[in-house]
């Protein structure tokens, strides 16, 4: 393959849906205004994305509204798989569930993908023998996680643990205990989500997790932050087989960056307990009250539980601190659209344009403020116990 023939795009794999077209609900703890129409609008016209995960495509209310789309004639499903919509978007058919079996110490949500509406409707319609409500996302299914891994593979399917150190509902969170090999079957693992809460520096710690490439998602919930976490990526075209080639690192397809908050701007990152929620003086004894473990003393404790010998050393893609464009001061609604209007969308201003042109359309505080970004060099007041951090 000529190098010449890969192209860059901007992916993000874990984006929600809180309501149907026809606002029958979906999945609840979303925004209403997050349908179809409104995810796509956002993610070609503002963000400027090349593929998006829908991951509430178990429920079969989502995918009759996608087959909708193909009888509109503004969408096609790719050979390679994935949905083409308006010649401009690939959309790629995930599943985000609630796994909690015997092996379990506390549920883990993870993220099954597949490449067709066929396949994905055939899940569904599997997983429907073990989910209450096959209607809603991010139900609880009444399996073990293997025999999940198992059905997901035998579909064509990739399988990625969420946010694997969230304090809530991921496998390293409250799924086990150490490894998470307690519940899963490593080789059938594709790759990890790492989520909000933490980036390479903290995940590449952690022996278990050196055959695995790293995600970063959004898991957006509303509109405004689809892809404040994404990657950018290289290959040929944006489809299902081509997507597993870069998770894959195969034929020079790779992933080029990850993107995403820094930790620190997360509610989870600290250890927090009730005194010291939202003050900016920590207590020095944590266990006379009700305590949140953070994240990075989790990954700590994690990282010395496994005591192996990692591949700290083996190459993974740089991993890159920014936040959206609504994150950061002096950034207002205006100076968004005055940008995104003049250069297209906010991944070109992110990434793309130099600071010389921005000056042209915003004030110089504004600029400083990316460029401090861009650099990863934002001031932030660290968060934790339920409480985002701030950038200052």
């Amino acid at each position: 393959m000529n190098k010449t023939q890969l192209q860059v795009y901007y992916m993000d794999l874990h984006i929600h849906l809180g309501r149907t077209l026809k606002n029958a609900p979906v999945k609840i703890t979303a925004s209403n205004r997050m349908n179809v129409d409104s995810v796509i609008e956002e993610a070609i016209f503002h963000k400027g994305m090349d593929v998006i995960g829908l991951i509430d495509c178990l429920s079969p209310l989502v995918l009759n509204e996608l087959e909708d789309y193909i009888q509109q004639g503004r969408a096609i499903e790719l050979q390679e798989g994935g949905l083409l919509v308006d010649g401009k978007l690939t959309i790629i058919l995930g599943a985000e569930i609630e796994v909690y079996d015997q092996n379990c110490k506390g549920p883990i949500h993870v993220l099954c993908y597949f490449p067709s509406l066929k396949s994905m409707r055939s899940f569904s319609n599997w997983c429907r023998m073990y989910i209450k409500n096959i209607t809603l996302s991010t139900q609880r299914i009444y399996i073990s996680a293997k025999i999940l891994q198992q059905r997901v593979k035998d579909g064509g399917g990739w399988f990625i643990p969420a946010h694997v150190f969230t304090p809530f509902k991921s496998v390293y969170g409250k799924g086990v205990d150490t490894y998470m090999e307690e519940v899963f079957e490593i080789k059938q693992i594709d790759a990890v989500e790492l989520g909000l809460s933490s980036d390479t520096h903290m995940a590449r710690t952690l022996p278990e997790l050196d055959p695995f490439p790293f995600l970063t998602n959004s898991d957006a919930h509303s509109v405004k932050m689809i892809a404040r976490e994404h990657q950018v990526i290289l290959c040929k075209e944006p489809s299902f087989i081509e997507l597993g080639k870069v998770l894959q690192t195969k034929n020079e397809r790779k992933i080029l960056k990850n993107v995403g908050l820094s930790p620190k701007l997360v509610k989870y990152y600290q250890t927090v307990c009730d005194f010291c929620i939202g003050s900016e003086n920590k207590c020095d004894d944590h266990e006379r009250n009700s305590v949140v473990k953070g994240v990075s003393d989790r990954v700590q404790e994690l990282s010395s539980k496994q005591n192996g010998k990692n591949m700290i050393n083996i190459h993974r893609p740089t991993y890159l601190h920014q936040a959206p464009l609504e994150m950061i001061p002096s950034v207002g609604p205006k100076t968004i659209q005055d940008l995104i209007s003049r250069f297209g969308s906010e991944m070109k201003v992110l990434h793309e344009v130099p600071s010389s042109k921005l000056k042209e359309v915003v004030s110089n505080s504004a600029v400083e403020k990316i460029d401090l970004m861009r650099k990863g060099k934002l001031h932030i007041r660290p968060g934790g116990g339920g409480v985002k951090g701030k950038i200052l």
